[in-house]
């Protein structure tokens, strides 16, 4: 596409933020569509924190952008928001929460921890992320197969410094009623680990801030329906400052 043919919206720098396991595979159907997008390298430099994965991806960033936070980035991106807030110019969270650790969430992470450590890294991945994909696209082999190989890639100490910086994620009240962009909030109708009510209460939160619930996608929503999903990211970037959602006091 000639550079002179784009929307203002498609030339804005977008960064992705990517989540657990997850690197710049997961969002080749937005870095094809939007050709001043980039993702920060998912692994965040083996970081074991959200503060430190924030201080990664500030190093790796235009001055200014909009910024998408997928899944765990998304918590990266609020952190973000956090440390330089004059650097984002619109935020947009997908398949993610708000919430802080909850009961059992421990249990969980470190049975997978430790099935890979007993296991092998390949039996931690094949239990974590077949829940992960939407009904429609899970028995999509060859799909699979290039979502695998990118967690694959990641490894084992990679995972368990993420799991770690998830279990001592810092709260984010703070952060979103500072928040003075343009958000938005995605995610799969499918998300069966961050559901879409989950999401209605992030909007909720923020005061009314546009949700998009992509039919047909799980958590992967980014890489299971890249066209809905890139409709919602190009509605977002067409938002003006004027309709930057009011936060409750």
């Amino acid at each position: 596409m000639d550079a002179n043919s784009l929307s203002e919206s498609e030339k804005t720098p977008l960064v992705i933020l990517p989540g657990l396991l997850c690197d710049g595979r997961m969002f080749g159907g937005q870095l094809s569509a939007f050709p001043a997008s980039m993702t920060v390298n998912g692994f965040y430099g083996g970081a074991d924190s959200i503060e430190a994965m924030a201080d990664y991806a500030l190093a790796r960033m235009p001055g200014r952008c909009a910024l998408l936070g997928h899944s765990m980035g998304a918590r990266v991106a609020l952190e973000v928001c956090r440390k330089a807030p004059e650097r984002v110019t619109r935020l947009a969270l997908a398949d993610t929460g708000i919430h802080p650790v909850r009961p059992g969430e421990k249990e969980k992470r470190y049975a997978l921890r430790d099935l890979g450590r007993r296991e092998g890294f390949g039996a931690l991945v094949d239990a974590w992320l077949p829940p992960m994909i939407g009904p429609s696209r899970r028995g999509d082999l060859g799909f699979y197969a290039s979502l695998r190989a990118m967690c694959m890639g990641s490894g084992q100490l990679v995972f368990e410094a993420q799991i770690e910086a998830l279990l001592h994620r810092p709260e984010v009240g703070a952060v979103l009623a500072a928040l003075e962009c343009p958000v938005s909030l995605m995610v799969g109708d499918s998300d069966a680990w961050s559901p879409v009510d989950q999401h209605r209460e992030i909007a909720e939160a923020l005061g009314g801030a546009p949700l998009t619930i992509v039919a047909d996608a799980g958590h992967m929503a980014p890489a299971e329906r890249p066209d809905a999903f890139n409709a919602a990211l190009r509605g977002w970037l067409a938002l003006q400052p004027a309709l930057t959602i009011q936060h409750k006091a």
